[in-house]
């Protein structure tokens, strides 16, 4: 099952940097997701597996997708400096890929020499171990991480919300309060009666 997954999982990803549709290379980032969460689960991290559904593929991937689809990207435009930037991303992608062979040619972290999780007893929850370390050891972390994250959100809200020069703005509270007397105005006219011409008038 596992080599199943990977298999899946590298196709999935090398889709997602080779497909030029960008709702294609959406929906192969939502595979690799999926694939992802197998493997998760299959190390015994059922809660880390349902994240990744639950977060990335229900919320993060459908508003990728929505922004995705909304926008008009023009393909000509973001291919146009891409062999001027092959060489920087041929290197960096020679460096990572040595780094990832370093690693996992280590005695205790390599492929062969992996230590295997221990098994769990009876009884056991990850979800609920993982619960109490987030809420007692590890509990001003995850506060400070939750603080960053909020001061996130007002940064782009109020950088959404800057007043521009040139742009046009609803003020809810003036539509609201608007009366009739500010918008209609009711003018008495006299009414005129159109004289029907004569006979050889031009008019």
């Amino acid at each position: 099952m596992f080599w199943f997954f990977a298999t899946i999982l590298v196709f999935a990803a090398l889709r997602v940097i080779t497909a030029r549709n960008p709702v294609h290379a959406a929906l192969f980032l939502v595979l690799a997701f999926c694939t992802s969460a197998g493997i998760w689960i299959q190390l015994e991290a059922e809660f880390l597996g349902i994240a990744l559904i639950l977060v990335y593929v229900g919320a993060v991937m459908v508003l990728f997708l929505f922004v995705v689809m909304m926008l008009d990207i023009n393909l000509t435009r973001l291919r146009e400096g891409f062999w001027s930037y092959l060489p920087v991303g041929a290197v960096v992608a020679v460096l990572l890929i040595l780094e990832m062979m370093v690693y996992l040619i280590q005695p205790y972290f390599g492929l062969v020499e992996a230590p295997r999780p221990d098994a769990a007893v009876a009884g056991y929850s990850n979800t609920k171990e993982l619960g109490r370390l987030i809420y007692t050891d590890y509990v001003y972390p995850f506060e400070l991480a939750a603080v960053i994250l909020l001061v996130a959100i007002v940064a782009a809200i109020a950088l959404t919300l800057r007043h521009r020069k040139h742009g046009k703005y609803i003020d809810p509270a003036a539509q609201i309060n608007v009366r009739r007397e500010d918008r209609v105005r009711i003018v008495s006219m006299p009414s005129v009666k159109k004289e029907t011409p004569k006979d050889g008038d031009p008019s």
